[in-house]
This record gives C-alpha cells, structure tokens and sequence, in this order.
C-alpha cells in the first residue's frame, strides 16, 4: 500500500511534469518570436510530451486510490539569450526531472512499494531518452555557432518531429 508520504511525492511529480509542459510552452512561443518555426515544433512535442508524462502520474495516483491535488504554476522563463541558451536551460530542467524521479525511486525503494517502482522504471528509462536528445541538440548548437544556414537547416529538421504517445507503458 502507497504511503501518504509517497502519494505526497507524486501528486508533486504531477504538478511538476503540468509545471513542465508550460515552461516548454513558453519556450515554443519564444522559437515562435524568432522565426524558427522547426525550433518551435522541438517544443510542441514536448509540451505534449510533459502533459501525457503528467497524465500518466494523475492515473497512477487514482489506480492506487490516492487523491490527486492540482497546485498553482509559477510563471515560467519568457527570454532567452540564444537558441544555445534555451536548451542549455531545457537540459538544466531535464535534469532536475530526472532528480525528481530517482527521488521518487529511492522512496518507493525504501518502502518496497513495488508497484510504484515498476511504473518508475518507464520514467526513468524516459529520461534518459529525454536529456540525450537535449544533449545532441545542444552539441549541434554549439557547432553551428553564428552559421545562420546551418541554423535553418536544423531547424528544419526540428520541424519533422513528432509526439507519438507510446503504446505499451
């Protein structure tokens, strides 16, 4: 049986993965504002990403009769100083993602909810999907530099990503 504390600390994953996909909204309405719609698409996907992440924690909650508790979203980062900026943010954030769920794991360790620790690993394994595509995109930046075709080449390629919730989780 989940503990208190532990519902606790997943209704706070909830918010934060809610929390998550604003902030990446507000990076995508950024990419908007500088013309680079391939950017922008980057984070659409990832807003959707965020939501079904976040969706999945309210699910788990309610299939192991917890009460989900839906908190306020701070406002997120607007301004960025470059696109290399932006996603050295998006990886400090991923970062603190993954933080948060090995947290999570540690406490369900502790207390051998096993349940808990199987729908984690999903979790896991998706973090590292996530700060790996992060780290590639940032490694791209910093090689194109101020090479304006180099930059809309890649931002085309960014167009061409796509969310497509998984089938087995």
């Amino acid at each position: 049986m989940i503990s208190e504390g532990l519902f606790k600390e997943l209704n706070s994953q909830t918010n934060y993965e809610f929390a998550s996909a604003h902030l990446y909204l507000a990076m995508q309405a950024y990419c908007e504002a500088q013309d680079l719609p391939g950017f922008s698409n980057f984070f659409k996907v990832q807003v959707e990403e965020e939501k079904f992440h976040a969706m999945r924690f309210f699910n788990y909650i309610n299939q192991m009769n917890g009460r989900v508790i839906i908190t306020s979203i701070n406002e997120p980062q607007n301004e960025f100083g470059s696109m290399l900026e932006l996603f050295k943010e998006t990886l400090k954030h991923e970062q603190e993602i993954t933080q948060r769920i090995y947290n999570l794991m540690n406490i369900a360790t502790e207390e051998r909810e096993h349940a808990t620790i199987s729908f984690l690993k999903w979790f896991i394994d998706e973090q590292v999907e996530e700060e790996t595509t992060v780290t590639n995109v940032i490694k791209r930046l910093e090689r194109i530099g101020d090479d304006p075709a180099a930059l809309y080449m890649l931002d085309q390629e960014l167009a061409q990503r796509t969310f497509t919730p998984p089938t087995t989780v």
